[in-house]
């Protein structure tokens, strides 16, 4: 029974750590949007065998990041500026949502939680560090996880990834760098602090807007 028990486990750890890594290359364009994700490819670039590759695309298919091709296969889920708008038009509406909520109930312990999670992401864009997409992520969710709303959490979440995968898929413009991204975020967490929700969700959903412009730019040019 323990054998059988380690070896469960070590499959479910392989599972893991292929999506992990086949998402990451799909979100930064590693595996570019449409590409044909072939399972015996995927199993000598991950080092790992063809179960828990084919497992971890089927989970990237929740996500949305991976598409069956007519059961016989998977590719990248493909990218266009129609799912894009899409894609922000969602995120604005529902953060908008979630982040009054978030207001609504805040309390001392989601205040230093949101300070804390600002401070790691400034510090790892100072530093430019490689987790800082994580730590970006981190702050963006902490000011809605107080809306003790888990279902749109979830929702909001898979929608960050969704829109960071148009983000680095355009990223280098010389005109996102003329933006004050810190700034931008110091307005946000200022009015959630403040627990000025109208504030807070205007400055929120200009952010998303002033991203969803340069991004959409780029997709015409």
């Amino acid at each position: 029974m323990d054998a059988m028990l380690d070896t469960v486990g070590k499959e479910t750890s392989a599972t893991h750590s292929a999506y992990r890594r086949l998402r990451e290359m799909i979100l930064t364009g590693d595996l570019p949007p449409g590409e044909k994700l072939k399972i015996e490819q995927l199993r000598g670039l991950l080092d790992t065998g063809a179960s828990p590759v084919r497992e971890a695309l089927s989970l990237l298919t929740s996500d949305m990041l991976v598409e069956r091709i007519d059961q016989r296969g998977f590719r990248a889920a493909p990218v266009s500026k129609c799912n894009f708008e899409e894609i922000l038009l969602l995120r604005c509406n529902l953060e908008e949502t979630a982040l009054r909520a978030s207001v609504a109930n805040a309390d001392a312990a989601w205040e230093d939680r949101l300070v804390l999670r600002h401070y790691h992401m400034k510090k790892a864009s100072q530093n430019r560090a490689h987790d800082f997409e994580d730590a970006h992520k981190a702050f963006h969710m902490a000011l809605l996880d107080n809306s003790k709303l888990p279902l749109l959490l979830r929702y909001c979440s898979q929608l960050y990834d969704l829109n960071i995968r148009y983000r680095f898929l355009a990223a280098g413009g010389p005109s996102y760098k003329k933006r004050d991204i810190t700034s931008e975020h110091q307005q946000i967490l200022d009015a959630a602090l403040d627990r000025d929700a109208n504030s807070a969700t205007r400055h929120l959903i200009d952010h998303y807007r002033r991203t969803g412009e340069y991004l959409s730019n780029q997709m015409d040019s």
